[in-house]
């Protein structure tokens, strides 16, 4: 169901349009067939690139589509409500961009920005390891720097479009004396050493391990990224060495307004199918929509959309304005994700015996909803970011 929202050109307004037409034309008709066959939507990520849909919140110097975050993410909210795997794709591959837009050489980003922003490529983010989801200071992946290339080792866990993308960015630790001297400190020094680097698909030594067989996104392609003694030339790298965390907890950031973005349009969704379904359905001689207790649970569900979106957009606001907005993300985070799960629920709860069948998709958006809660950071990795923003 098309949302009004406050539009700050004409431009924003026919970029959210575009975005809604592709949504319900080209994403939603294909989204069920691909969710229960797995199938990877290579071919999505291709139309909303030649659309200009999947570089929006970079410059247009770059190949982007030099739009606000304000805009931005409300694509993203109508590419989600089609199709919550895809939208996740784009918020991933935005992410994937960041380290090299933000951290790179003028001469990195000349070589290599337009082709990532113009929507031909598709890029993956490598932060998480098995071991330390939610404490990126404790990765163990390496990278050994031998002559002029890096040797990467190790593996990072959790790789959305793992084996699906055309380029990796990386962060590994760089052991050299003064990284090893941190060790014996307590504190954020143990992510001194952590550099970022930008890796082709095609790199010797890079391959992906078995899909992980999740509850939901099924048509996205999860999985761990191995690096067996991978060869990277020094030029990849972004950034300085021992720079990768800093850049890697900014890139999240961001992120973060991505997937509560993206959240907001699941739960959308799953109103929107809550509320046609109860015009529709009688008990004791009138749709179920006229009986106030069902009534109630639609309008507790709409103004939880309501309130993520509005959540989310004053980050958006924040972050396009040049101000600090780290806490204001992981409390839209926190919300949206929060919000949707409990909208998604109360939305096979409408549809009663009927929602918990595969013949409605609100059963897909419930279980799509809770990794919303667990991936750029679980919630509560949330609230220890938003209590100590309130510390300061």
């Amino acid at each position: 169901m098309p949302v009004d929202r406050l539009m700050p050109t004409e431009e924003s307004a026919a970029l959210i349009e575009l975005a809604r037409s592709i949504a319900d034309k080209e994403l939603r008709p294909a989204a069920g067939e691909a969710e229960r066959t797995h199938t990877f939507p290579r071919e999505a990520f291709r139309t909303l690139g030649r659309a200009g849909l999947l570089g929006l919140p970079y410059p247009e110097q770059c190949g982007g589509g030099g739009q606000p975050y304000e805009v931005y993410l409300q694509v993203l909210e109508e590419i989600a409500a089609a199709w919550a795997a895809v939208g996740v794709g784009v918020s991933v591959h935005a992410l994937s961009c960041f380290a090299l837009f933000h951290a790179g050489t003028e001469d990195q980003k000349q070589r290599w920005l337009p082709d990532m922003l113009g929507g031909e490529l598709l890029g993956a983010y490598c932060l998480s390891e098995a071991h330390a989801g939610s404490d990126p200071a404790a990765m163990h992946a390496r990278a050994l720097l031998e002559g002029g290339d890096y040797l990467l080792t190790g593996a990072k866990a959790w790789t959305t479009h793992g084996g699906q993308a055309d380029f990796y960015t990386v962060m590994a630790r760089v052991p050299d004396a003064v990284d090893e001297a941190s060790q014996a400190t307590a504190g954020d020094s143990r992510g001194r050493g952590i550099s970022c680097f930008l890796i082709p698909a095609s790199t010797p030594g890079l391959s992906a391990d078995r899909p992980e067989d999740k509850m939901g996104l099924m048509s996205s392609t999860t999985a761990t990224m191995l690096f067996d003694q991978a060869r990277v030339p020094a030029g990849r790298r972004i950034g300085a060495e021992g720079e990768g965390l800093s850049i890697a907890l900014a890139a999240l950031d961001s992120g973060r307004l991505g997937i509560a973005a993206v959240a907001t349009g699941v739960a959308q969704a799953a109103l929107d199918a809550a509320v046609a379904y109860a015009k529709e359905r009688e008990a004791f001689g009138r749709a179920i929509i006229d009986h106030q207790g069902l009534a109630f649970v639609l309008a507790d569900m709409a103004a939880a959309v309501e309130s993520a979106r509005a959540t989310y957009l004053h980050a958006a606001r924040l972050c396009d304005a040049g101000h600090p907005f780290s806490r204001q993300a992981s409390i839209a985070k926190l919300v949206a994700t929060d919000n949707a799960m409990k909208v998604t629920t109360d939305a096979v709860q409408v549809l009663g015996g009927a929602g918990y069948t595969r013949d409605f998709p609100v059963e897909r958006y419930m279980r799509e909803a809770k990794v919303m809660q667990i991936f750029e950071g679980t919630n509560q990795i949330q609230r220890l970011v938003i209590s100590r923003g309130l510390r300061s």
